[in-house]
């Protein structure tokens, strides 16, 4: 039971999820969501932010969403991109999980090539990982109030659309929370971040995760998040990278959920 800040009770727990590892060459993207997930496990009694938005929300953390693929970076090719399922040619696996989604499946920014980094499978919900994660958030969608699919790398705080430039009728609300986020996270370390709807702030991706749990899930505070750095070392990020990442995204997590809180405990 969540607590308001009048001190009265809300009738229901809310929730959150977080993502990593959804592209499998993303590797900073799983180490920071693990970095997270240990910090709220760690400092929870110690922090008092921590601890109360601990106690305000239930937890969705999955650190690395495509495994299969992630692994294979890990034993094969380190630049992988997509699952490893198979496909319609034989020497092309794997299709992109993020334009798999049900919400403007194969539309523009992806491709009906399997070859292609930006497959977006025989049909929406084909990989077992979308299908899956998708069945869950459906199921919670009553209590699930925020999401993020951490990604790297351009360092962007990013809400929907991806299908479209076209902004949503609650995009004020979406992106002042972006901006609680960027400028928590910036405090830390002084990096600094972009923020937006996902179309005019990287490029148009439709099937997207985020587009489906905003645009069908109903989850309002809905981001796809791109981590360090802005190309320097793109995907191979060094590993001492790791904890500031994880302290800067920590702080603008803390300052989101703040902001997430008001909204939905209102």
């Amino acid at each position: 039971m969540a607590t308001r800040h009048d001190g009265t009770k809300a009738t229901t727990k809310k929730a959150v999820w977080w993502d990593g590892g959804i592209h499998a060459r993303e590797w900073i993207s799983p180490a920071t969501v693990i970095y997270i997930a240990y910090a709220l496990l760690s400092k929870y009694g110690q922090d008092p932010t921590i601890t109360h938005l601990v106690d305000q929300f239930d937890y969705y953390i999955l650190p690395v969403f495509n495994v299969d693929g992630y692994a294979y970076t890990w034993t094969k090719d380190r630049l992988w991109r997509k699952t490893r399922s198979k496909t319609s040619v034989p020497l092309c696996y794997g299709a992109d999980p993020n334009r798999n989604w049900d919400y403007h499946w194969c539309e523009s920014g992806a491709s009906h090539d399997p070859c292609s980094d930006t497959f977006c499978g025989e049909k929406a919900f084909s990989e077992i990982e979308t299908a899956q994660v998708a069945k869950f958030i459906a199921d919670h969608q009553d209590t699930i109030v925020h999401y993020i699919n951490f990604h790297s790398y351009s360092q962007l705080w990013m809400s929907p659309w991806a299908y479209t430039t076209m902004k949503p009728s609650q995009f004020k609300i979406q992106d002042d929370g972006s901006i609680q986020a960027i400028n928590a996270l910036a405090a830390v370390h002084g990096t600094q971040y972009q923020h937006g709807n996902i179309a005019q702030t990287i490029y148009v991706a439709s099937g997207s995760t985020v587009d489906w749990i905003y645009g069908t899930a109903n989850v309002i505070f809905s981001y796809g998040v791109e981590l360090r750095d802005t190309g320097k070392y793109g995907f191979l990020l060094p590993e001492d990278q790791i904890i500031p990442s994880g302290e800067e995204t920590l702080a603008g997590l803390l300052a989101l959920l703040q902001y997430v809180e008001k909204q939905v405990y209102a």
